[in-house]
């Protein structure tokens, strides 16, 4: 038997199978009907009762479609490539040839036809191959969906194997149906369910798949060649077997000419012409397809299933709606912007994060790596997440901040000779294995010995910065600032902070250990927003698959509500910090570092850092409106980048925000309080 037959033969022994049983369902079907109308009625409650939720769904599940925030597509997950669509959205001519070649008498029946379980029998013998489908469309949707919808081998078992108690359940279930719903909503429901081949489920899909149109465009030739699928979609599929695949969509549009459906003319017209098939591309299904910035999608996947506790399975199989965060234009522009200085195949990563001051919503995820593919310039670590390598000077932004809480003005002045030697913290010597002073110097020889609190942070002095840590005492101040700020020190490669202060490490302010550049976005973003803290979050919110808000526990819509904690830091030591910061980007002020993000009208404050020898250079930048970092390093190594924080960090983030600003009027920052007398 060649292997195009065998499908064949065992389909047609089913359908002998299925005429066999077919006493016994009369009988066991019958016998509610005796005894008078008393019991009519009783049974008629009885099998509405027993539809199990997932024949009451009105359509199946979807795809989970994630959304950016001018609701453009991002990706979809999903285990089935299915789109339901609502009756208006599937051509008439679709459904004629489906009824035509599955249940000609599916107009007439109540959902369970024996006279034409016998009558497709009879058919299919005659012609040996299999012509027309044995059960009803009813019965048939219920199958499908009792098996589609099994969470376990054993109910997948039980919603198919061929036995008198399943072709009993699945009669009287259709009944039900047949009572609950009309004849156009289960036809719609089967259509939508029904599996088509080359991985689509559902006629949108397959008429994208197989033709690149919508199901509500589908001509004659194309309707007839997909109704022809639904029995045996490998043998007949008309992209790998186009030959099997005309001869099975003339055989439906035969039996849409005996019923009557189309005329002599338009059979003997589409008959004649080969199968023309112009394959479509496959659904978006996960991160590594996301239209834009994997790296994002790979950070709302995890914030879905971790923060807000969905399973992955919910999101494959729920149709969930995701609105995200995500600004396409800056991302676009982002992504320019790191592409523009480091190509995807250089050993260097430059990320760019974006955050919105005030609510924490997720802007931008740029990289100049691919998510989760093979090869060059592919990565599925999430650098704009994770904590790498160290942010340099950039910590000096957390030291500034605890000496003005511990009231330093930005006027407090420190002479320091060059180098500087601690008198509080010390420095660890592995040659003699134990301690030994604590020492800096500045890079280069052009720094002022003396300088205030706001001039050494943007001439960022090495040794103001210890001096002035010396003179707070102790470096908890600095670091609980830095959490307050948003900052973690949680992650296996990094020092727990009361790790960091238990052992007064000097160094915290040099920003020298792994950093996450989301925490640096955050961690500005909440002095941009005059100290109020705002968990960073991708999703504003989750629709279940009729559009409704998906809710947690609490019954509160998912992701609806940002997470922020107001005066996380005093607003008065927010809004000088931001002045004092803007003298790094803005013209005017000699020794600055950060110049090369400066947008011309802008208020921008902002922060370069250079970890040692190079290794890895950031920049922190934000407005009123926005907030955002800059990392460059090499995940694999330690090697020198080739530049400091303002030249390749401030670059990136001015090349990055150059069009976004420039295309909407200044917001200026808060005024800072008047300094503390003397």
């Amino acid at each position: 038997m060649s292997p195009v037959a065998t499908p064949r033969a065992r389909v047609l022994a089913k359908l002998a199978g299925t005429i066999v049983l077919a006493g016994a369902l009369v009988a066991g079907l019958m016998l509610p009907f005796v005894g008078g109308t008393g019991v009519v009625a009783r049974n008629s409650a009885s099998l509405l009762d027993a539809l199990p939720v997932e024949l009451t769904d009105e359509t199946p599940a979807g795809n989970t479609r994630v959304l950016a925030a001018d609701g453009s597509l991002l990706t979809m997950f999903y285990r089935d490539d299915r789109t339901p669509v609502p009756s208006d959205r599937i051509a008439p001519v679709m459904k004629d040839a489906l009824v035509a070649i599955e249940d000609s008498r599916f107009t007439e029946h109540n959902g369970l036809d024996v006279q034409g379980t016998a009558r497709a029998l009879a058919t299919n013998l005659a012609a040996g191959s299999v012509q027309e489908g044995g059960s009803t469309l009813t019965q048939q949707l219920v199958k499908q969906t009792l098996a589609q919808t099994a969470d376990t081998a054993e109910e997948r078992l039980a919603a198919t194997e061929e036995s008198v108690g399943r072709k009993l359940r699945e009669a009287r279930l259709a009944l039900a149906l047949e009572e609950q719903y009309s004849k156009d909503e289960i036809l719609t429901r089967y259509l939508n369910l029904v599996y088509f081949g080359q991985g689509a489920y559902g006629v949108q899909a397959a008429a994208q798949r197989y033709f690149s149109v919508d199901a509500a465009a589908l001509t004659l030739p194309q309707a007839a060649m997909l109704a022809g699928l639904v029995q045996s979609p490998s043998v007949d599929d008309p992209v790998t077997n186009p030959q099997n695949g005309q001869d099975r969509r003339n055989q439906v549009l035969q039996r849409m000419l005996d019923l009557g459906m189309i005329t002599q003319a338009e059979f003997a017209e589409t008959s004649a012409q080969p199968v023309q098939v112009v394959p479509g591309p496959s659904a978006p299904n996960g991160c590594i397809d996301a239209a834009i910035s994997g790296f994002f999608c790979a950070y709302v996947q995890q914030y879905l299933t971790q923060t807000l506790g969905l399973s992955q399975e919910l999101l494959d199989n729920g149709g969930l709606t995701v609105q995200t965060t995500l600004r396409p234009d800056l991302q676009a522009s982002a992504d320019q912007a790191v592409l523009g200085t480091l190509a995807s195949e250089d050993p260097l990563v430059g990320v760019f994060t974006a955050v919105e001051p005030g609510t924490g919503h997720v802007l931008a995820m740029a990289s100049n790596r691919r998510f989760g593919c093979e090869g060059p310039g592919c990565e599925s670590v999430n650098f704009n997440v994770v904590p790498s390598k160290g942010a340099g000077s950039i910590y000096k932004v957390f030291t500034a901040a605890a000496a003005l809480e511990a009231g330093f003005g930005p006027g407090h002045t420190i002479t320091t000779p060059q180098p500087y030697l601690s008198r509080v913290f010390r420095d660890w010597d592995p040659e003699q294995g134990r301690p030994k002073p604590y020492s800096v110097n500045n890079v280069g020889n052009g720094y002022p010995s003396t300088l205030n609190l706001e001039q050494a942070l943007y001439w960022s002095s090495n040794t103001y910065f210890l001096a002035l840590e010396d003179q707070l005492g102790s470096v908890e101040g600095p670091v609980r600032m830095a959490q307050r700020l948003g900052m973690h020190f949680d992650a296996p490669n990094q020092f727990p902070a009361d790790t960091i202060i238990s052992e007064n490490r000097g160094s915290f302010t040099f920003g020298p250990d792994a950093t996450s550049p989301l925490d640096l976005a955050t961690s500005v973003g909440t002095l941009a927003a005059s100290g109020t803290r705002c968990d960073p979050s991708p999703v504003t919110a989750v629709l279940d698959r009729s559009g409704q808000p998906l809710t947690g526990e609490d019954g509160r819509p998912l992701g609806s509500e940002d997470r922020c904690t107001e005066a996380a830091v005093p607003p008065a030591v927010a809004d000088t910090m931001n002045q004092m910061l803007r003298k790094d980007v803005e013209p005017g002020f000699s020794g600055q570092t950060g110049a090369r993000a400066y947008v011309p009208g802008h208020q921008i404050a902002g922060k370069t850092g250079t970890n040692q020898d190079r290794d890895s250079v950031g920049f922190v930048g934000y407005t009123p409106q926005y907030a955002a970092s800059v990392m460059v390093f090499s995940p694999l190594q330690n090697q020198d980048v080739g530049g400091y924080g303002g030249a390749l960090g401030a670059g990136i983030w001015g090349d990055a925000m150059t069009p976004i600003l420039t295309a909407q009027q200044p917001v200026p920052f808060a005024p800072a309080p008047p300094p503390p007398a003397g």
